[in-house]
């Protein structure tokens, strides 16, 4: 399994289109780790909606931010798989 973690932090324009390039991909076995590092957008509104729908989806939803690099992290330690990918939105 592939662990794709997808660090997010007020990237709301961009985040359904990059969530959508993941979940569509022809490789199936995934886990989309989102890691939402205290967003003050809609960001974690999106986030919600797509979990709903995709049960490969895992949510961290943090209450501070700590930047990428902790957020990278997290997603890390709540992967399962034995590959790790990261998804960079700007």
């Amino acid at each position: 399994m592939i662990s794709v973690i997808i660090p997010i932090y007020n990237t709301a324009n961009f985040l359904s289109s990059c969530i959508k390039s993941v979940i569509n991909q022809t490789y199936q076995d995934l886990e989309i780790i989102l890691v939402n590092d205290a967003s003050t957008d809609n960001s974690i509104h999106i986030c919600n909606r797509f979990k709903e729908k995709d049960n490969r989806i895992i949510l961290i939803d943090k209450k501070q931010n700590e930047g990428v690099e902790k957020a990278r992290y997290d997603g890390i330690l709540a992967a399962t798989g034995g590959v790790y990918m990261f998804c960079r939105l700007r």
